[in-house]
């Protein structure tokens, strides 16, 4: 999956040289053990996605990578500069936020992990039994039920493979309603938090 990404960018963003020409051609034993992402999202409020990765093999994975192919959807809105529109807006990928060399504004940094192929992100290479953490920084924008789906790869080029240890490909779907009003809260005059549900009105 993330070696036919790259065929979306065009050859401008791939070039014409070989891209596997370093990466082993071997399987690597890779399970996600934790997945935050709230079930229950307002529309413009932030929220954060994260997975942690962990090798759970005998061998060092040369490039784990993590594909999401859910943060936008296809419109056929007539008159649109792109049919790609967001449901989440990503703020920041994972990754150490990236140098700016030029004084600037940032605006929604990618991320140190973002990679050349199509919303794919790479913490380098992952020793046996050591984990990775993938964070991304999101708005929702578009209200209703909406579902993430994401793939892991032990490389970028296709020939380094990703497995669970039960031999299945290392794949996940989240699911989230992204409402378009926020859930009624109120701040407790007591400890001064704000917590869920109404104030209560005094008689």
């Amino acid at each position: 999956m993330l070696a036919g990404a790259c065929a979306l960018l065009g050859a401008g963003g791939c070039g014409s040289t070989r891209q596997d020409v370093s990466e082993p051609r071997a399987t690597y034993a890779l399970e996600v053990v934790r997945v935050r992402f709230p079930s229950l999202q307002v529309i413009a409020r932030p929220t954060t996605l994260t997975l942690q990765v962990r090798n759970a093999g005998t061998q060092t994975a040369p490039n784990v990578a993590v594909a999401v192919d859910s943060f936008y959807y296809s419109s056929d809105f007539p008159n649109l500069a792109s049919t790609q529109r967001p449901v989440w807006v990503v703020e920041q990928g994972p990754g150490p936020a990236v140098r700016i060399l030029v004084q600037t504004q940032t605006i929604s940094p990618a991320g140190g992990a973002e990679t050349a192929y199509v919303n794919t992100w790479s913490l380098g290479p992952l020793g046996p039994g050591a984990t990775q953490t993938y964070l991304w920084k999101v708005t929702p924008v578009k209200p209703g039920a909406h579902a993430i789906h994401f793939i892991v790869s032990a490389g970028l080029a296709g020939k380094a493979k990703a497995r669970l240890p039960s031999g299945g490909p290392v794949v996940g779907r989240l699911t989230a309603l992204i409402t378009s009003k926020p859930p009624p809260q109120h701040v407790d005059p007591r400890t001064g938090r704000v917590v869920p549900g109404r104030f209560p009105l005094i008689p």
